[in-house]
């Protein structure tokens, strides 16, 4: 186990988004914060954070909450109102 600090953070993220990920979070036993740590320090590497089998449950996830945005729409997002 590597000894770290964490800190308590608000953080804004797309409604659908959220929800796969917590959805994701509970299939693979982990907090939502664990998850979001392992696909970043995975995205600092460059490197891939998921295999075959946890990208299609990715893909059951995205469907039942209706996420149908793309690493293409990333830069293009904006709030409604």
């Amino acid at each position: 186990m590597v000894p770290i600090q964490r800190t308590q953070t608000g953080l804004r993220i797309e409604r659908n988004t959220l929800k796969v990920l917590k959805g994701l979070a509970e299939y693979l036993d982990l907090s939502l914060g664990d998850l979001v740590e392992g696909i970043v320090l995975h995205a600092f590497e460059g490197r891939a954070p998921f295999g075959p089998e946890t990208l299609a449950k990715i893909e059951q996830l995205k469907a039942v909450y209706g996420l149908e945005l793309t690493a293409a729409d990333a830069h293009r997002l904006g709030e409604e109102g």
